[in-house]
């Protein structure tokens, strides 16, 4: 791509890189702001403005056409180019391994939406709300996707981070219940093994809150280890993510009390949490289109999309 960077070395060109940025949102056939608008907003000249416009088109970053009194509009763009004149960087997200329809649904909305915005939006993809966490407070990723519950007590622990989307209940799973290994029971009773992941900020509180006046014998496990461990008989009973695939082998049923309820729905939840000092990135999220993401998590969820990420 030298020949991007030969000529952006001029002051045409370095001014380029200022309205590149700008024509970024715009979409093919929208109107551009006015040559005057540009000159007031990132204070150039005139002539300045209207050779690096030449620039950009030279590039074949853009193809402008000019209305008359309408104004100039966007006839084509490269959004890629506009991106690299800009010299605009990609965002990097963590959520959970897509395992289920909702995960891939809410991947593929947050990328396709970010596509259409300044900055693309990666993804990396790690099983459990702690690591996610110890990888924004790290640098490492700049957002993560994790349940409003597991948001909220990571909030709790560092007043540094913030939820700054919220998708609404069962946008992050569908339900978690309780599962028996043994249909005949209706309930988690006193005497029964149960499994919990200690790793997993939602499955292991909603346990214990739905155990709290129960006597049972608590089973420490890995989350992925529930189904396994349920099916042989080592464990009576668990809090399990009812979008699994291998849910249906077992008895589902609801939570008891109101505290293991009321916590179940934020677990429902995805949100988004940075850092609060991460002034770029929160800007940056704002400006996503949450009922766009839903509505593409519900194609692909629906079967009617298929998922990219």
């Amino acid at each position: 791509m030298s020949r991007i960077w030969e000529s952006l070395f001029s002051k045409n060109g370095l001014a380029a890189k200022q309205i590149a940025e700008e024509l970024i949102p715009i979409e093919e056939g929208g109107r551009i702001p006015r040559v005057e608008d540009f000159v007031k907003k990132l204070s150039l000249g005139r002539g300045t403005v209207q050779g690096a416009l030449k620039v950009l088109e030279n590039l074949h970053a853009v193809e402008l056409e000019s209305r008359g009194h309408l104004g100039t509009f966007m006839i084509k763009k490269d959004t890629h180019l506009l991106k690299e004149i800009a010299g605009v960087g990609e965002l990097i997200g963590a959520m959970p391994l897509p395992y289920s329809r909702l995960y891939e649904g809410l991947a593929t909305g947050l990328i396709e939406i970010s596509e259409q915005m300044l900055n693309r939006i990666n993804l990396a993809y790690m099983r459990g709300a702690k690591q996610r966490i110890e990888g924004l407070k790290s640098r490492r990723y700049d957002f993560i996707v994790l349940s409003q519950l597991a948001a909220e007590e990571a909030m709790l622990k560092d007043d540094q981070l913030e939820i700054i989307v919220n998708f609404g209940p069962r946008t992050y799973v569908t339900a978690h219940k309780i599962f028996l290994a043994d249909s005949a029971y209706n309930k988690i009773e006193n005497g029964m093994r149960v499994g919990i992941d200690y790793t997993s900020l939602d499955q292991s509180k909603i346990t214990l809150l739905q155990c709290k006046d129960i006597d049972v014998e608590y089973v420490s496990l890995n989350y992925m280890q529930l189904y396994e461990s349920l099916l042989n008989g080592s464990i009576d009973a668990a809090v399990w993510n009812a979008d699994e695939a291998r849910a249906k082998a077992f008895k589902q049923v609801e939570f008891t009390t109101e505290d293991a309820r009321s916590n179940a729905l934020k677990a429902s939840t995805a949100v988004i949490l940075i850092e609060k000092e991460r002034h770029s990135v929160r800007d940056y999220l704002m400006w996503l289109d949450k009922e766009k993401i839903i509505a593409i998590q519900e194609l692909v969820v629906n079967h009617q999309k298929i998922p990219y990420y």
